[in-house]
């Protein structure tokens, strides 16, 4: 049965209740634009979200080369048939009149347009000069967490064996490189232990710094959908704002900013202490728990409530939870990887986990979630900080056998130091040793941590920027060469989600004017560079997205991510397949480490670890003594405080998170009129009681200053722990009525005009939720609301005060799969 359902309203739709170790009922969504009835539809082609990291597989509609709408594919393992609202609304920025469709020089100051050969030309020039003058360090490459698998490994290759640069990253290093990280560290390598389909089978599920309901909307139905069912999971919610999953949660703990370790290691100690522990796995499978006990031993709920704020009867509840799961499973995102001691937190999590046993088995894993839709395959293809095929920089057999797949000597691949973090590279840039910066598919002026900072890296004149992208960003204003890119559905390509879930979307339209897909641009660079390997022949030696794909392969194979038994043909028309898929695992791998721990030997181990505390690399005579057999390291952490902490000045803490409506900079999100109505502008989220001792109400003007720098919000009250701030991070200036970011002092609205350059030891992650800040009174809102949504976590703690946010009956839902929907399907060869 059909019904039309607001989805706006109700972002995650309504339910389709099951028990536990059932499997999820499929629900179709669907939007066609006003005026498109289905039998309009002329072709549905196969592709998979972009807009977050969960890899919804959907089908596009088109009518006469233009897309038309969207709807859920019912086969597919990960979705279901489910849509969350950027999935069924966000594919309207496409058609959006200010995409760029030709490329741009900067002349006499303006950018001006010009055609592919001249700014192609201009790109290599400025590249050759640079690696004839300043050598292959000079260039760096900064790209994005929403490409596909073929753009980014070609861009690895180009850069790493072409170039010979080391530095290269993608905005990944900013939402998930710690969820990395911290797999390194307790499992010797990348890839996800557990699946989604665990959320099918777990009795408790924890989630730590995750808002499951805003990043991973559709994920989060599967949760409402086992909560009304039968056998329902008890949920426990470790996060300082009031969240869905906060409100649905039988434990919420909400923890001062920066204090996730000594949380940690107080539900640690309690599980010690009234032996929760299995002692075979522990003796099996792991090594360091002796170290874990002793560092945990004083780690009581009674010294960790004076540092998190947080009542210790409730941390002995979370334990009790954790410790009585029959299976466990614990998902970490932001909350964890964006604030203090990001990776020590995270391997805490992975602790619990080994600590307790539960691994490989459905309903017990662990989920390191990713924030972006393709930021699996950044880590997996090398263009995030890592060697392709998640092989180890330190580990001579490694790079030679890398050398191998590409042909080139194993001097050329540089391996001298750890490839450089997008920190480091900005830091490089702003020094002068960094001359040409190429920024693919991100938009650093808007999401990298202080901002006034980023703006004059960027803006320098020695410095060479090129941009690549969909539209004349904040970050694309300040280019000498910027690209017009083709967008998702104008192209075809893999991607990865955050279980391992491999999906191939197909170009369903043409690109606008004269935009190009990113492989191309790549591919066009390398051949203008005229990259060799070591027998004279092509360096790059495929042509599109297919022949990329199995090049990518080879580099894959008999790595921990082997592709190898994945083609674009077997991914037609089915559900998307989980890596490792090989002649041992034909039909792909649910879980890791269903038998013991796979990749942490010292000769395959993708890092021999670094400490938690500075970062320092282990060597491989290190890490042999400590686990010569490779089993997973329990890693114990100290905590320590904060680095920035409240004072006189700045009383308060401030945090940056994200809401369901938009994705990353909203360059795309905020063109889908849906969407941008939910949530059209910054807001300033405080408590309560702090808003009643400022004299400020809903809607009242605010201004937040921290020693960075000033924004201005309308303030939305909310149930969010008192002290505490929360600013979105989505929005910028494009859409201002200045259109560019504010000049000299004035505040801004972009939440990391004030957020500070600091970053993770380990994962090199920056620190978004660490700021000590003020608040101040700016102006009366006279009765208006804060323009932030009812919907989730900026809810209002007096709903009655604030109309909800609506947007409209728009999106169809079919409760019963319809074969019908998949035999209508075709690709788009």
């Amino acid at each position: 049965m059909d019904a039309s359902v607001d989805r706006i309203a109700r972002p995650w739709g309504t339910r389709t209740p099951y028990g536990r170790h059932e499997s999820w009922p499929a629900r179709v969504d669907t939007y066609l634009q006003d005026g498109v009835e289905p039998d309009a539809v002329q072709r549905w082609v196969q592709a998979a979200s972009v807009l977050h990291s969960d890899g919804d597989a959907m089908d596009i509609a088109v009518r006469d080369g233009r897309m038309v709408g969207v709807r859920g594919r019912a086969q597919d393992r990960v979705n279901r048939g489910r849509l969350g609202p950027k999935d069924l609304f966000g594919w309207q920025a496409n058609a959006s009149s200010d995409r760029l469709t030709r490329p741009l020089i900067r002349r006499d100051g303006r950018l001006v347009e010009c055609d592919w050969d001249t700014a192609m030309e201009r790109v290599v020039a400025r590249s050759r000069d640079l690696l004839d003058e300043r050598g292959p360090g000079s260039v760096g490459f900064y790209t994005s967490g929403q490409l596909f698998l073929e753009e980014y490994y070609t861009l690895a290759v180009l850069a790493r064996a072409g170039i010979g640069t080391d530095h290269l990253d993608g905005n990944t290093r900013l939402c998930t490189s710690t969820a990395a990280e911290a797999l390194k560290e307790s499992f010797g390598c990348d890839g996800q232990p557990g699946c989604f389909d665990d959320f099918d089978h777990a009795d408790v599920i924890a989630l730590f710094g995750h808002n499951l309901a805003e990043t991973q909307p559709v994920q989060w139905m599967r949760v409402l959908d086992r909560l009304a069912g039968g056998d329902p999971p008890r949920l426990l919610c470790v996060d300082p704002r009031p969240t869905p999953v906060a409100r649905h949660a039988a434990v919420h703990l909400a923890p001062r900013l920066g204090t996730n370790v000594a949380l940690l290691n107080a539900l640690l100690h309690e599980i010690v202490r009234t032996d929760r522990v299995d002692h075979d796995f522990v003796a099996a499978h792991t090594v360091g728990f002796e170290e874990l006990v002793s560092r945990v031993e004083r780690c009581t709920p009674e010294w960790a409530a004076g540092i998190c704020d947080v009542p210790a009867a409730r941390i002995r509840e979370a334990a009790e939870l954790l410790g009585s799961a029959d299976r466990l499973l614990s998902t970490v995102l932001q909350g964890v990887y964006q604030s203090h001691q990001a990776t020590a937190a995270a391997v805490q999590v992975n602790n619990l986990h080994l600590v307790r046993g539960m691994l490989g088995r459905p309903g017990a894993g662990v989920l390191q979630m990713n924030g972006q839709p393709t930021a699996q395959n950044t880590r997996e293809c090398g263009a995030d900080g890592d060697l392709p095929g998640f092989r180890n920089w330190q580990n001579e057999s490694h790079v030679a056998d890398l050398a191998r797949v590409w042909n080139v000597e194993p001097r050329t691949i540089p391996h001298y130091a750890p490839p450089t973090p997008a920190m480091q590279m900005f830091r490089y840039a702003e020094q002068g040793s960094i001359r040409m910066l190429w920024i693919s598919g991100t938009n650093p002026a808007v999401s990298l941590p202080e901002l006034s900072r980023i703006r004059s890296v960027l803006a320098q004149d020695r410095l060479f920027v090129v941009v690549q992208d969909l539209f004349l960003t904040e970050t694309a204003h300040l280019a000498d060469v910027v690209l017009p890119a083709a967008a998702w559905g104008e192209k075809t390509g893999t991607l990865t989600n955050a279980d391992r879930t491999v999906h191939l979307s197909e170009k369903a339209v043409e690109p606008p004017g004269e935009a190009r897909p990113d492989l191309d641009v790549f591919l066009d660079y390398a051949a203008r560079m005229d990259f060799r390997d070591k027998d004279g022949g092509p360096l790059i030696t495929w042509h599109d997205p297919e022949s990329a794909f199995e090049a990518w392969k080879r580099c894959s194979a008999g790595r921990p991510c082997d592709y190898t038994g994945l083609t674009y043909d077997r991914l037609r028309g089915t559900s998307g397949i989980q890596w490792p898929c090989d002649d041992e695992a034909p039909d792909g791998t649910s879980r890791l480490y269903t038998d013991g721990i796979d990749w942490a030997h010292p000769d395959v181990c993708e890092s021999y670890g670094k400490d938690l505390v500075t970062g320092a690399e282990s060597e491989a005579v290190e890490y042999r003594s400590l686990n010569p057999d490779g089993k997973a390291v329990i890693k114990a952490a100290e905590y320590l405080p904060p680095h920035e902490m409240p004072d006189e000045e700045h009383p308060f803490q401030l945090t940056t998170g994200r809401t369901v409506y938009h994705f990353h900079t909203r360059t795309k999100t905020a063109r889908a009129p849906q969407l941008n109505a939910a949530a059209p502008d910054a807001w300033v989220e405080a408590s309560a009681a702090d808003a009643a001792a400022l004299g400020a109400a809903e809607g009242d003007l605010v201004e937040v200053e921290t020693p960075r720098g000033r924004l201005r919000g309308r303030l939305r009250v909310t149930g969010i722990r008192e002290g505490l701030l929360f600013v979105p991070f989505h929005y910028g200036y494009w859409d201002t009525e200045a259109g560019h970011a504010p000049d000299g002092d004035t505040p801004g609205r972009a939440a990391n005009e004030t957020t500070v350059t600091d970053w993770d030891p380990v994962s090199k992650q920056p620190l978004f939720k660490t700021a000590a800040a003020a608040l101040r009174l700016v102006e009366r809102g006279g009765g208006k609301a804060a323009p932030a949504p009812t919907t989730a976590a900026s809810a209002p703690s007096r709903p009655d005060s604030v109309p909800p946010t609506t947007g409209g009956p728009a999106a169809a839902v079919t409760h019963a799969a319809d074969p019908a929907w998949d035999d209508r399907a075709e690709d788009a060869r």
